[in-house]
């Protein structure tokens, strides 16, 4: 692969507790901060039963302002305490990727 750079993927893994409880609106709003942060490349995110996302940052460096970011933390404290009964984050070192997409026939 030319010119591929790695890069990091944070995967956050979920179970909510039951209600919005302002869950929906706080989330749109991080990840509106998230793209405004340096180092961030992306995000995807999925919901069901058990939710993930995955942003994807430039370094560690990035990710750990992210962290620390004041509405982020604020938003972390709040999951705690009411939206989610189950977390878990991974952090890794994205080193290669490739994609496949159908073409129209």
């Amino acid at each position: 692969m030319k010119n591929f750079k790695p890069y990091y993927a944070v995967i956050f893994t979920s179970t909510r507790t039951e209600g919005d409880n302002g869950y929906s609106e706080m989330a749109e709003l991080m990840e509106t901060l998230a793209k405004k942060q340096t180092g961030f490349i992306s995000i995807d995110s999925a919901k069901s039963e058990v939710g993930i996302t995955v942003s994807y940052w430039e370094n560690l460096e990035a990710i750990q302002l992210w962290k620390q970011q004041t509405d982020h933390v604020v938003a972390q404290q709040k999951g705690i305490k009411d939206w989610y009964s189950w977390y878990n984050v991974k952090i890794c070192k994205v080193e290669r990727e490739y994609t496949f997409k159908r073409m129209q026939e």
